[in-house]
C-alpha cells in the first residue's frame, strides 16, 4: 500500500512538473520574443519557485508570501493548461501557412495575457462580492405556535491568508442584515491552519454574528487538514459559536439541530446512530459538510440537510467534475420529505477566484405546517 502511494505521488509530481515546464516554456518564448529576455537560468529558477510555492508555503508557514503566490499560481496553472494548447495550435497553423513571424508570436501572447487578466479580474470579483440566495421550503411538522423560521447559512469561508479580515467583516455585515433566527456554518470555517485566523483576530469580528437562537457550525475537511482542531474549537467556544461534533440538540423546543463530524473523521457516527434517540414528530435540520449521504439522510427522516464543500467546482469547468461526484453539488433538491441545500461557499480554496460560481450566503425561510 505504501509503495503504491509513493508511486502515485511520484506520478503526480512528474505530471505536474511536465505541465509546469510546458507553461514556463510558453512564457519564455513570448518574453524572449517580445522583450529579448536572455537569462534562462534565472527565469527557470523563478518559475520553479513560483510553481512549487504552495508546497513551500506549507513548510514555511511563517512566510505567508509563498502560499499567496502559490494560490494564484494554481489558478494560472489550470487555465494555462486549457488555453496554451489552443494558442500553440494557432501558432502551428500560421507557421504551416508560412505566416508565423515575431509579430504574430507577440500578438498571440498578448491576446492570451489579456484573456488571463480579464478572467482573473472577473473571478476575483465573484470571489469577494457575495450574493444572497434565498430558498423557501415547507416542513409538514409543527410542535408549537411558531410557524416560521429564518436561517442564514454560510459554508466554506476558508478564513486565512486570502479570505481575510475584510471577508470576515463582509460575512458579518451581510448575514446580520438578514436578521435571521439562527445562523448555521456547515464546515471549512478556516483554511487548514488556525494561526492566520487567530493572528488577525478574525474571531473578534466573527463574534458579532447575531441571531436569537444562536450560531452553530460543524467541522469541515479543512479543519481536519490543519491538525489543530482543539485549538480551533477553543476559539469557537470563546466567540460563542457552538460546533456540533456528532451531536443533536433541541432548539427552543421547536426543532432538532444535528451536526455531524466531517467524513474525513473515520470515527464519526452514522446517521442512524446519531439520530437514534430523537422524537420524529419534531422537525429535524442537519448540517453535514460534505453532501455525500443524501440518501441516508432521506432514509432516516431528516427534513433539511445543509452542506457545502463542493464550491461548485469554484473554477469552471471543474463543476463538471463535482456534478458527477455528488448527487447534488450545488443548489436545491427535494427527495420525499428531505430538502437538501448545498452552497457553493462564501470563501474559496487556493486562488481567490470564482469562475462559473459565486461567493454566496444562503437564506432559508421555513414554514412549519
Amino acid at each position: 500500500m505504501k509503495l503504491r502511494m509513493l508511486i502515485n505521488f511520484l506520478f503526480i509530481i512528474i505530471v505536474y512538473s511536465v505541465f509546469s515546464f510546458y507553461i514556463a516554456w510558453n512564457g519564455w518564448i513570448w518574453l524572449h520574443t517580445a522583450f529579448g529576455l536572455e537569462d534562462t537560468w534565472i527565469y527557470g529558477l523563478i518559475v520553479g519557485i513560483i510553481s512549487y510555492s504552495y508546497v513551500i508555503g506549507h513548510f514555511l508557514k511563517r512566510v505567508p508570501l509563498f502560499k499567496i503566490i502559490g494560490s494564484y499560481w494554481l489558478g494560472l496553472f489550470q487555465y494555462a493548461i486549457l488555453f496554451l494548447p489552443l494558442a500553440n495550435l494557432v501558432a502551428f497553423i500560421l507557421d504551416f501557412a508560412g505566416l508565423l513571424s515575431t509579430t504574430v508570436i507577440i500578438c498571440i501572447g498578448a491576446v492570451v495575457l489579456a484573456i488571463f487578466i480579464l478572467l482573473f479580474s472577473y473571478g476575483t470579483f465573484n470571489a469577494y462580492n457575495p450574493i444572497v440566495r434565498s430558498f423557501s421550503i415547507v416542513i409538514p411538522k409543527c410542535v408549537n405556535d411558531r410557524s416560521h423560521l429564518k436561517i442564514a447559512m454560510a459554508s466554506d469561508m476558508h478564513f486565512g491568508r486570502l479570505s481575510g479580515l475584510a471577508h470576515v467583516r463582509r460575512l458579518v455585515r451581510e448575514v446580520n442584515k438578514l436578521k435571521p433566527d439562527i445562523i448555521l456554518l456547515p464546515g471549512d470555517i478556516i483554511d487548514d491552519d488556525p494561526e492566520p485566523f487567530l493572528q488577525k483576530k478574525m474571531g473578534d469580528v466573527l463574534q458579532k454574528l447575531s441571531a436569537p437562537l444562536g450560531v452553530f457550525g460543524v467541522l469541515g475537511n479543512h479543519e481536519y487538514y490543519g491538525g489543530e482542531i482543539p485549538r480551533f474549537l477553543k476559539e469557537m467556544e470563546r466567540i460563542g459559536i457552538s460546533i456540533l461534533l456528532d451531536q443533536v440538540i433541541l432548539i427552543d423546543n421547536l426543532f432538532y439541530l444535528a451536526g455531524r463530524k466531517d467524513k474525513t473523521d473515520i470515527n464519526r457516527l452514522s446517521i442512524e446512530n446519531l439520530l437514534a434517540d430523537i422524537d420524529p414528530s419534531f422537525p429535524l435540520i442537519m448540517m453535514d459538510h460534505q453532501p455525500a449521504e443524501i440518501k441516508q439522510a432521506e432514509k432516516h427522516h431528516v427534513d433539511l440537510l445543509l452542506s457545502g464543500h463542493t464550491h461548485r467546482g469554484q473554477m469552471a469547468p471543474n463543476h463538471l467534475i463535482t456534478r458527477r461526484i455528488f448527487e447534488l453539488d450545488w443548489g436545491y433538491l427535494q427527495k420525499n420529505q428531505l430538502h437538501t441545500i448545498v452552497s457553493s461557499g462564501f470563501g474559496f480554496w487556493g486562488p481567490p477566484l470564482r469562475i462559473g460560481s459565486r461567493s454566496e450566503i444562503i437564506q432559508i425561510d421555513i414554514t412549519f405546517s
